[in-house]
């Protein structure tokens, strides 16, 4: 993973990676503000996938984005960081793309998905992807996706999602009322924990 990030030009990590990785790697539910360009895809996709063994056999990481053009983004990403962990496999399911062969990705087995959400949720429903045993739920522009009429398919998919998981959402506004009200749906707080909050971390060098 560290020669795979140095040969992406990673020397010093950005503000909101400073803030987020150390509270990821330890599993805790994370809110936080950052516009895009901030390095906020390094600073939740390193951490998890330092988590992961390369030897699980189920999903165990899903991440949500609002666009086709935002997963591919996070999936080509991780796809770079995970050069040389060739048991550690992604695959990113959005629209406008051949389901098949989203479909054939995932029967080959991958820890981590990466899709927009109906896209996700049709997967879900053609019983092709499970999320029952995810330990992290990524959400990475929540407020967006909120904005643009996701929110019942994130809840339709949370429903077979496990109860006790790690959950990161990430916004691009700081203050944002049907973000609120959405963290205490999505959040899981059974285990006594609090949430972690991260102050707006504005545009910060080198993107991600």
């Amino acid at each position: 993973l560290l020669r795979a990030i140095q040969e992406q030009g990673y020397h010093t990590p950005t503000p909101i990676q400073l803030q987020a990785i150390p509270h990821v790697l330890t599993g805790r539910d994370l809110l936080g503000c950052a516009q895009t360009g901030t390095g906020k895809t390094a600073a939740f996709s390193l951490p998890l996938l330092q988590n992961l063994t390369g030897h699980e056999s189920e999903v165990r990481t899903l991440i949500l984005a609002p666009t086709r053009e935002l997963c591919l983004q996070i999936a080509n990403d991780i796809k770079s960081y995970t050069k040389y962990l060739p048991g550690i496999r992604s695959v990113a399911v959005y629209g406008g793309a051949n389901i098949t062969t989203q479909i054939a990705a995932l029967k080959e087995g991958v820890q981590i998905v990466v899709g927009t959400p109906g896209r996700t949720l049709d997967l879900l429903e053609r019983k092709k992807l499970k999320v029952d045993k995810i330990q992290t739920l990524v959400l990475d522009e929540a407020d967006e996706m909120l904005a643009q009429g996701f929110r019942e398919d994130i809840e339709h998919i949370l429903t077979d999602a496990p109860k006790e998981r790690q959950t990161i959402l990430f916004s691009a506004t700081k203050t944002n009322k049907p973000l609120d009200r959405a963290s205490r749906q999505y959040f899981s707080t059974s285990c006594g924990i609090p949430l972690i909050r991260l102050s707006f971390v504005g545009t910060g060098k080198p993107p991600c």
